[in-house]
């Protein structure tokens, strides 16, 4: 077994924001107030301290996350091909801009109460099985859009995308060594995303559970 370090290596965060919210009756689900502050402010505010800098994927005009401070990056593949066009984005973004860095983070822009041990535990999860890439899970359910990509492969995912036309990220990770990482579900899932206008009102309670907002 491949011994686990203890230095994470850099790492750029990217908050997949592009999709169509139809679930949500459409807009931007990651603006939705929760405990008096915005999804993506949650987000940010827990992603923030564990990368080397957060962007955005997002699709449309960018400013209207004008107020966040993130660099939004918009798909390169048209047509809103799912998460995997947003990672992608990212990873292209990253080696034009932070050549330094081998390594992003997706995480979905609804998710508010992401753990902040998530990059660290990704990146040991990975060292440990010696994976190429690395996903979270909680309970018995896995969350792919939550995970661990190497800038490297940003040709392989392009034409898989592109040329395949693939577009679930499971199918693109079951062609690689993966490493999953869970977490405990009590005394809440750290993966909850509000995905119906219920979920809002559930994300309410769940947030005074929150030691931490």
């Amino acid at each position: 077994m491949k011994p686990v370090t203890t230095k994470v290596p850099l790492t750029q965060g990217v908050l997949l924001a592009g999709g169509l919210a139809r679930r949500m009756g459409g807009g931007d689900k990651p603006m939705r107030t929760i405990g008096g502050r915005t999804i993506l402010e949650r987000v940010i505010a827990r992603l923030s301290p564990q990368c080397e800098g957060l962007i955005l994927n997002a699709n449309g005009d960018p400013a209207r996350f004008a107020a966040f401070g993130l660099q939004v990056v918009a798909d390169d593949v048209p047509g809103f091909p799912g998460p995997l066009a947003g990672i992608l984005a990212a990873l292209d973004w990253t080696a034009a801009n932070r050549r330094e860095i081998e390594w992003v983070l997706s995480a979905a822009g609804d998710c508010p109460f992401l753990p902040r041990d998530l990059v660290a535990r990704l990146h040991e999860g990975r060292e440990r099985d010696n994976a190429q890439l690395a996903v979270a899970a909680s309970g018995d359910q896995s969350h792919p859009v939550i995970g661990l990509w190497p800038v490297d492969l940003r040709e392989e995912l392009r034409h898989a995308l592109i040329v395949e036309d693939l577009r679930k990220i499971d199918r693109w990770t079951a062609r690689y060594p993966l490493a999953t990482v869970t977490w405990p579900i009590e005394p809440l899932d750290p993966f909850f995303n509000a995905n119906t206008v219920e979920d809002i009102s559930e994300a309410e309670r769940l947030a005074a559970l929150d030691a931490t907002p």
